[in-house]
Parts: C-alpha cells; structure tokens; sequence
C-alpha cells in the first residue's frame, strides 16, 4: 500500500474547509438538521475518479484485473471507477477484462473505527491467485482495516495488489503508508453520502449524491477525538 512517489497524494482538504451550504443543493427533508454542509459535489467527486482510472491504466499496463471491492461502502466508489477504467480503456482502443469480487469487514460502530475487525460475507477468494488485484475501499483512516485485509488479500497468492482510497482521514496514528489511489485526503471529520452511512442511516441518499459532513451531536463529536 505504499504510494507511488510519481503521484500525486490526492486533493487534500484542509482543515478549515466549511463546505458549501446545503441550501444551493436538493437533499432529502427528512435530513434536515442532520446535515452540516455538502462536502464534496458529485461532478469533483467523479472528475477525480476518472484521474484515478487514468492513473489505474497507466499502471496496470495491458493486464487484465481483479478488482476486490470493500462493502458497504465502498460500492459506488467501485462502481464508478471501474466503469472510469472501462470507458477509458475503450477509448484508447484497449482490451481491458476486469472482474469485481467483494468483501465486508465491520470496524465502525456509530461514529468511530472500532479496535474488533470481522469480516462477513464469503472469506474463500482463491481466484486471486496469479492475479493482478485492485482493492477498492471507500475510506482509509487508521489503515488497521486495510492492513488486515491486505493480510488476508496476499494468502491467496495474487500477483500484485494496488489499493485505491476515495477517502483518507488525517487522523491521530493514521495509517503509516498512503494507498497507492487516493481521491481525497480530509480533516478527521464524519462524512456521509455517496453509499457512505452512520449505523445504516444516510444510506437513501442519492447513489449520484454528493458527499455530506454529519452534523454530530455533543456526545458523538467526543467520541470522534477520543
């Protein structure tokens, strides 16, 4: 998961960042006062998807790919980059097979990432093996979660692993390498959106929507610094 020192580490925003206001933007009533601002519009957040995908096929060459998609969240971000890369491969008249499998591990209760990892859902990935693999995640702040998937990713002997990050949390003991992808770095903040949730809330925002900062409460926003 070390970074390409060729690349750039993604648009990093800073900490004062406020977001725009969510009165320029539909989002659901039922929100409303959930929500603290739009974070990230849908057009940055596919015009950078479309940058990772170039960077992806500069990479991967005329190799075929496996693409390893972290679930829940990481599915609209893995949607629409490999369609980025098909779309791109086409237009450079390029032959391009791409295989998606999926995983789910569970480290987030409420607001924060939790010590306990588990991985649900099918743990048999032997047709990695040989394979050039990209692990697509929608979020990386400690890196424990990736690291141990990474752990498990090389059991099965593939023959390279990239990992791409739409998100990446400057947090406190982050994680020591950067993926090889990255979309965005951001401030320590809860963000919501984009298939992204909290405890299954926000998933019904639109799949084409943008990404939201969660308005926490008092408690809630202890728990995030702790």
């Amino acid at each position: 998961m070390a970074a390409d020192q060729r690349k750039e580490p993604g648009v990093v925003i800073k900490d004062g960042w406020s977001g725009y206001s969510l009165e320029l933007f539909n989002y659901p009533e039922h929100y409303r006062g959930d929500l603290e601002c739009v974070y990230v519009p849908h057009g940055v957040i596919m015009n950078r998807i479309e940058c990772l995908a170039r960077d992806i096929l500069e990479d991967i060459g005329h190799h075929d790919l496996m693409v390893l998609c972290v679930l829940k969240g990481g599915y609209k971000f893995c949607s629409d980059l490999v369609e980025s890369i098909k779309a791109q491969s086409r237009s450079a008249n390029r032959r391009l097979t791409t295989r998606v499998e999926f995983i789910r591990f569970k480290s987030y209760l409420n607001d924060q990432s939790t010590e306990d990892l588990h991985i649900i859902g099918p743990d048999d990935l032997s047709v990695l093996k040989g394979k050039n693999v990209l692990i697509v995640e929608a979020i990386v702040d400690t890196g424990k979660t990736m690291r141990a998937l990474l752990q498990h990713v090389e059991t099965f002997q593939p023959k390279m692993v990239k990992v791409a990050g739409l998100l990446v949390k400057r947090v406190p003991h982050g994680a020591a390498e950067l993926p090889d992808y990255v979309g965005f770095v951001i401030p320590n903040r809860f963000v919501v959106g984009y298939a992204l949730d909290y405890n299954e809330y926000f998933r019904d925002l639109n799949v084409r929507s943008r990404l939201f900062l969660q308005k926490l409460k008092p408690q809630q926003r202890q728990s995030l610094t702790n």
